[in-house]
């Protein structure tokens, strides 16, 4: 994500200011063009000037874009929101401060546009794939008698449409991912009832397959400070391509433990090892789906690592004799430090 492809522009490093409330970060660049870990605790910071004063920046006498702080210097600007808030970007300055206003206003339209028209196309889109779900749902409601055939083929038409937009989602949050753009709403929350929604939803397919699924008994953990919908999200999608690869009989274990300042999810298969180049590139898009000719499942776990590097973590990829695991870290929240003794462990 440090370069746009084709180009030697940097990507933008993205954040939503809502009409109340923190600002929130969307994608990790601009903690890395600004040089912190977090975004500062700023309640009701007034745009831009608020937010990069929270951060210790000062704007360069004469410039209205330009921010500097030490040896950084940041080109940012905003985009006001149809809901009142604003999407504010930031990129490292590559090029003379003359031409600063020019490529401020070009760079704001560009990524702009780019989001609007994803919206544009994940509205349209969606909306066509659940009109079709809704009729095929009407006619299964049991008011209206079915004929067999008629029936297998609605609840088909049923599946096939929950399906498509299940990919339809992961592919545009996806394409927002790749713009900084994907939207993470985090609030401080415990970690069971997450992992334990994930196990539920992926239950029925688990079963499906004959393959158990089991979320071990957890440690006492710390809470997270993360969008629950994106982190279940990514568990799912790590219990789905571990089925896809399970034998009747064999189980998966979803778990967790605390390491230092992280907290680590596993999904663990136990069953015969995978090849090293499926454990290699089981985080590659693109190459998965060109070497299985499909996308589906190369897309879901890609946009889990993106949703999870969205909080500052990271995922892997482990095989053994006895299996294969994937996992993720998230990093723990500062009030969580602060708030044990140094050296505490769950």
């Amino acid at each position: 994500m440090g370069e746009t492809p084709g180009s030697n522009e940097a990507a933008p490093g993205l954040a939503l200011l809502p009409r109340q409330g923190t600002p929130r970060l969307l994608g990790p660049l601009l903690l890395d063009y600004l040089g912190l870990e977090a975004l500062p605790p700023a309640p009701g910071v007034a745009g831009i000037d608020g937010l990069m004063a929270a951060a210790g920046f000062r704007r360069r006498e004469g410039e209205r874009n330009l921010w500097e702080r030490e040896d950084r210097t940041l080109l940012v600007g905003e985009e006001p929101l149809e809901d009142g808030g604003r999407l504010v970007w930031a990129l490292p300055v590559p090029w003379s401060a003359g031409q600063a206003t020019s490529q401020a206003s070009l760079t704001g339209e560009r990524v702009a546009d780019r989001v609007r028209y994803l919206s544009l196309a994940s509205h349209d889109l969606r909306g066509s794939l659940a009109n079709i779900r809704s009729y095929a749902a009407l006619l299964l409601n049991g008011r209206i008698p079915l004929e067999p055939k008629a029936q297998r083929g609605l609840e088909t038409i049923l599946r096939n449409a929950d399906r498509a937009l299940s990919f339809a989602q992961d592919f545009f949050d996806s394409s927002r991912a790749d713009l900084g753009a994907l939207a993470c709403e985090r609030e401080r929350q415990p970690l069971l009832p997450i992992l334990d929604a994930a196990v539920e939803r992926t239950r029925a397919a688990a079963s499906a397959a004959s393959v158990g699924l089991v979320l071990d008994e957890l440690p006492e953990l710390p809470d997270v400070q993360v969008d629950a919908g994106r982190i279940q999200h990514a568990v799912e999608a790590f219990v789905h391509h571990l089925l896809g690869r399970a034998q009747p009989g064999e189980s998966l274990h979803v778990r967790a433990a605390r390491l230092g300042h992280q907290v680590r999810v596993e999904v663990r298969r136990d069953g015969a090892a995978v090849p090293e180049e499926d454990i290699t590139a089981v985080f590659q898009c693109e190459e998965r789906a060109f070497r299985e000719r499909k996308l589906e499942d190369p897309l879901r776990v890609f946009l889990a690592r993106q949703e999870v590097e969205a909080h500052g973590g990271q995922v892997g990829a482990q095989a053994d004799v006895g299996g294969t695991t994937l996992f993720l870290t998230l990093p723990v929240s500062l009030e969580e430090e602060v708030g044990h003794p140094a050296g505490w462990q769950a």
